[in-house]
């Protein structure tokens, strides 16, 4: 006899779900859809929400207070935002590249870019005074040609010569020093 039971509530549950989905299915798709922006994520975020609203059907109607569509559009919203918190307390997935294309390149960190920027600065104390004002006047105070031959008193051409020079030899006292991979 629990059987027959037990098939009952199920199909009442069925019944239920579809009737749900028919009276506010439309509306509670298109208003996942503008939660979360993703049609695909809507759907995931509505079958959910229905299955919620089969697990506690006694919740639908308290008492003649509220309304269903209310308790849907509730648990739809609730939903889309536990959904937001879980993606938001973890890491960023990595998504696998289609064959072919190149994965995208590593983004570097900061702790990185300070030893970088120490191993250039010690390399850059052991170059020449010409050739460290003009680095310094360029690549660190963002100075132009003219702004830096201006800065310096000596002509744009002098400034691009000893630019080259310069970066030559920085990049061999680099080199010496085991830091070459620095871009």
């Amino acid at each position: 006899m629990a059987i027959g039971r037990g098939r009952a509530r199920r199909v009442a549950g069925e019944e239920l779900v579809e009737r749900l989905y028919t009276e506010h299915g439309r509306s509670l798709l298109a208003y996942a859809t503008r939660l979360t922006g993703d049609p695909a994520a809507a759907e995931d975020v509505v079958q959910e929400t229905l299955v919620r609203a089969w697990k506690h059907a006694g919740d639908l109607t308290v008492d003649g207070r509220g309304s269903v569509r209310g308790w849907l559009l509730t648990v739809a919203r609730n939903l889309v935002t536990d959904r937001a918190r879980a993606r938001a307390s973890r890491p960023p997935e990595v998504a696998e590249q289609p064959e072919g294309l190149a994965a995208p390149p590593v983004q570097r960190d900061h702790a990185q870019r300070v030893v970088d920027s120490m191993a250039v600065l010690g390399a850059l104390e052991g170059l020449s005074p010409e050739h460290s004002d003009v680095l310094v006047a360029i690549y660190y105070r963002g100075r132009s040609v003219a702004e830096a031959a201006e800065l310096l008193g000596i002509a744009p051409g002098t400034v691009k010569s000893r630019t080259y020079y310069a970066l030559r030899a920085l990049r061999a006292a680099m080199v010496s020093a085991g830091t070459e991979a620095v871009g």
